[in-house]
């Protein structure tokens, strides 16, 4: 075996007292005239207009076209190209780097690994996947769960930041933009048919012999606001999308987004008063277009109807009960046919809005296939094109003006935006947040910020006092903080730190305001500095289940900035057999330092926070031919027929491969005080010759006498000695 695995029982090893290490390193930035390029997509100020098109052959996008394979228009009139840069959406290493493979316990319990943090200057694709629930049917909405369980599965790459939000659901839940598939799919399980959904439990409503149905609510308790319930959500989403940087894309799945609406009732032919009830959603649409294409967002439609069979059904009754001496045939045949072609209208008239909002943004609507077509969409977000011209001062007339562009080459095809309404960024009002906000966007954006060097360890735990709480390691680069010198030989440094936890619905539960300060002797200022420094804190939960904590903390005298999140989910102890989170060391000695931290919040009754010097590197980085110490806690093992049996099956993965194992390794649980929470440690020896990089660690842990199984996993890095 290339990496040794030793297991022991490690009584003096408590989760509240062990030091991780985790922080990221900031990434190099880019020059600033190529990063406000990428940031900035569609970019309309007095010198430059600047737009996106995606240039594709058969499907694929083209990559190795030249400023003169491009011609560009505004109402009609060529612009000369000023600036030009193509921008690739994927990387090689996502390609290259899937994540590691997903392995299943005896009893199912299926845990995926935690995905690596997305770094703000990486090629990646930020995708907004909505539920249209407010007009989806009870028969589409399963099909739009497996479809995007299978996208998440198959298709979406490790710097892909994807968001899973309903249109009748809170919208808390736009926050969590994230690349953790175990967070993507809780939310797609959460997706269920709503009661206010404008279609009903299927897409087409049964026809009874009077009444042929050309309204798309039929069955709804809601009515037609559903329809502006659904676009204002999409306003507030594609708003909320435009603090993230560079080019998003926003999938919108849909039975039924119109752009007019007719609400026939259809009585006997004898009655000549029959009413039209028209709803035009043009003007709604138009404007959403325009906040998509203001804040650098492209739709893709697509009309999860499906194929569907639009003739008569068992669910139909066709017959004329009114016709005497039998039935009638050609009644029949018109009426069959009447349904025939109300229902395809009625397919046409549901998709038009969709079509609309795709069209302008430069997206395309998918229709007529009941997979969806993700694929399609997401080769189409491999890369695009920015185009800039230097407009006139004509285009600043407030007025709307059409876009255009046009590529030389045969046999390609183009999208662009339909263009924009005349008035400048700063008449839109597009500034940046103001420096008493930067720590509430930090909380809810999915990118770190990076002016302080932090990461986040949390891990589930149960206190014999306090209950279940989420313990949560901080780890601050103290290079990034601004110590002053505090007489008598001590440097202080005072952090302010938030953290809110959020449900798996997306909607905050607690949160936290603590104001710790940091107070060190010239010995241990110089070890923080060199090791850094790590902040402890528990915030206890109500219940189990799946939680996202964000962190941010800002230096009260610099104002510069980190943030960090985790995803973690919570079993019941007290009924399941569950391990804690697990916590990594190169040491088993650390020195805890008890500091003020004044709680703000009355919402986080019993929260604690210890400040603690770092023994190791911070980041979780080991150097290979050292010792790797792990522990963690099982609860709830069934001791009713004497000591619990317990194994541990240790595997390590590297770039989705399985590096090493060692199963079957025997918790021995001699001298442990309390058998319902068994601290446990283990050993891995990290052989001299390990390629240098990030590695992952798995533990799956077995109740022999239960029969049942319990996992976790955790990453780290191995550095050249």
């Amino acid at each position: 075996m290339s990496t040794k695995f030793h297991l022991a029982v490690f009584v003096c090893l408590t989760i509240a007292a062990t030091t991780l290490a985790q922080v990221q390193q900031p990434s190099p930035t880019p020059a600033p005239n190529a990063q406000q390029d990428k940031d900035d997509i569609v970019r309309i100020t007095t010198n430059l207009v600047q737009v996106d098109v995606v240039v594709t052959k058969n499907g694929k996008v083209v990559t190795d076209l030249t400023p003169n394979d491009f011609e560009i228009f505004e109402d009609g009139k060529r612009q000369t190209i000023t600036n030009f840069v193509y921008v690739s959406n994927v990387s090689n290493a996502s390609n290259a780097a899937p994540m590691p493979a997903v392995a299943a316990t005896k009893n199912n319990d299926v845990s995926a690994p935690p995905p690596l943090p997305v770094e703000l200057n990486t090629a990646r694709r930020i995708m907004a996947l909505v539920i249209d629930d407010l007009g989806l049917s009870a028969e589409s909405i399963n099909q739009v769960r497996k479809q995007l369980r299978k996208f998440v599965d198959e298709q979406m790459q490790s710097n892909d930041l994807v968001a899973i939000i309903r249109t009748g659901a809170d919208i808390g839940a736009l926050q969590q933009f994230t690349n953790d598939k175990r967070l993507l799919h809780s939310a797609i399980n959460q997706a269920q048919w709503n009661v206010c959904s404008r279609v009903g439990t299927t897409v087409f409503q049964p026809v009874s012999p009077t009444t042929v149905p050309l309204t798309t609510n039929a069955g709804s308790t809601c009515g037609w606001e559903s329809v502006r319930s659904s676009l204002s959500s999409l306003r507030f989403i594609l708003q909320a999308m435009g603090e993230l940087p560079g080019r998003k894309s926003m999938v919108l799945f849909s039975d039924s987004i119109p752009r007019q609406e007719q609400e026939i009732t259809v009585r006997d032919e004898d009655d000549p008063d029959s009413q039209v009830d028209e709803r035009n959603y043009y003007a709604l649409l138009q404007r959403l277009a325009e906040i998509a294409i203001r804040n650098s967002v492209v739709i893709y439609g697509v009309d999860t109807q499906g194929l569907q069979y639009a003739g008569p059904t068992a669910a139909d009754t066709v017959s004329n009960s009114n016709l005497r001496g039998g039935v009638d045939s050609q009644t029949i045949n018109q009426q069959v046919n009447a349904i025939r072609r109300s229902r395809m209208l009625e397919m046409i008239r549901r998709r038009e809005g969709a079509d609309v909002l795709s069209k302008d943004t430069g997206g395309f609507l998918i229709k007529n296939s009941n997979d969806f077509k993700l694929d399609r969409i997401m080769d189409d977000q491999q890369g695009y094109y920015l185009l800039g011209y230097r407009p006139n001062t004509e285009t600043f007339d407030r007025h709307f003006h059409h876009i255009s562009a046009k590529v030389k080459r045969s046999g390609l095809s183009l999208r662009t935006r339909k263009g924009f309404y005349g008035f400048t960024e700063d008449d839109a009002n597009q500034m940046r947040q103001a420096q008493s906000n930067k720590i509430d966007a930090a909380l809810v954006s999915p990118f770190r910020a990076h002016d302080i060097a932090i990461d986040l360890a949390t891990i589930f735990a149960k206190d014999p006092r306090l209950g279940l709480l989420l313990r949560s390691f901080l780890y601050i680069d103290a290079k990034s903080l601004t110590f002053q010198d505090d007489g008598e030989g001590w440097r202080k440094v005072t952090v302010e730190m938030r953290g809110i936890i959020f449900g798996n619905n997306g909607r905050p539960l607690d949160e936290i305001v603590v104001t710790p300060t940091v107070r060190l002797r010239q010995n241990a200022y110089e070890q923080a500095m060199r090791d850094g420094l790590v902040l402890r804190f528990d915030m206890p939960v109500k219940r189990p289940g799946s939680y996202q904590l964000r962190v941010a903390a800002r230096d009260l005298v610099s104002s510069r900035l980190g943030s960090a999140g985790q995803f973690v989910t919570v079993p019941d102890p007290n009924r399941e057999f569950a391990m804690s989170g697990i916590v990594l060391s190169g040491a088993t000695e650390q020195k805890i330092l008890t500091i003020s931290a004044p709680l703000l919040s009355e919402n986080a009754t019993g929260t604690k926070v210890e400040a603690q010097l770092n023994p190791n590197p911070v980041n979780r980085h080991f150097k290979a031919g050292t010792n790797l110490v792990f522990g963690f806690v099982i609860y709830n093992a069934n001791a009713s027929a004497g000591p619990p049996q317990l194994t541990i099956d240790a595997k390590m993965f590297r770039e989705g491969k399985l590096i090493d194992s060692a199963n079957g390794l025997r918790v021995n649980v001699a001298g442990q005080k309390d058998l319902t929470r068994i601290s446990t440690s283990g050993v891995v020896y990290l052989k001299p010759d390990l390629e240098p990089g990030r590695y992952f660690l798995q533990l799956v842990t077995t109740d022999a006498t239960k029969k049942t199984n319990a996992m976790q996993w955790i990453d780290f890095k191995v550095i050249k000695p």
